[in-house]
């Protein structure tokens, strides 16, 4: 696997810094993975992001990560959202010209996985959404919660800023095909466990195709 950096993803509020990373072999599927809060000190370098890009190549994907719009080298300033909405709409854009024909999955941490999943539930594009703890006690996930694409949550079981039993419910109101793992004793940043969710998505996704038998 081999990370190269882009800097001429065009954004709507100018350049989005990002990394690209390539698995061994022909990717069988390309994913844009959204880093968690900008205002609480997420990029797209925070390790669960890192270790999830990891374990999504391993198993043969092509994973871009970027900064949304005033982090790193990317332009703008944070906008509550709305523009974040925005800048990975970008992302995809920039991802499905680059590997036309491949699946294409949205993903994202925290308050990445609002962002990444509200895009890809209404990108028809889209055909799979990844969810690391879901900020589901701050935002409704309308668009997700009506969805029929694929859907995956990863979890800890401490998380002490959304509670797992949160997470459940909402687990619960989601329309099938939905799987969740549970990764014991890890709070929310999965401190000491992030290489844990990076092996949980690729135990989830390694055999995992969007197109029916």
């Amino acid at each position: 696997m081999k990370a190269d950096r882009v800097r001429e993803i065009p954004g709507p509020a100018g350049v989005l810094e990002s990394l690209l990373e390539m698995p061994q072999g022909t990717p069988r599927a390309a994913v844009v993975f959204a880093h968690p809060l900008p205002t609480q000190g997420g990029t797209m370098h925070t390790k669960v992001v890192y270790q999830a890009t990891k374990g999504l190549a391993r198993i043969g994907c092509a994973v871009l990560r970027f900064n949304f719009r005033g982090v790193g080298l990317s332009a703008g300033t944070w906008d509550d959202g709305r523009g974040e909405l925005d800048d990975y709409r970008a992302a995809i854009d920039f991802m499905a010209a680059q590997h036309p024909g491949l699946e294409l999955w949205a993903g994202g941490f925290s308050f990445g996985s609002y962002i990444a999943t509200t895009v890809g539930a209404d990108d028809d594009r889209v055909c799979a959404l990844i969810a690391i703890a879901p900020p589901v006690h701050k935002y409704e996930f309308a668009s997700v919660k009506l969805s029929a694409k694929p859907k995956f949550i990863v979890h800890g079981e401490h998380d002490e800023l959304i509670s797992l039993k949160a997470v459940r419910h909402f687990y619960a109101q989601l329309p099938e095909p939905k799987e969740m793992v549970e990764i014991d004793s890890a709070n929310h940043l999965f401190d000491g466990q992030a290489g844990e969710v990076g092996d949980a998505l690729a135990n989830l996704l390694e055999d995992f195709t969007c197109r029916t038998p």
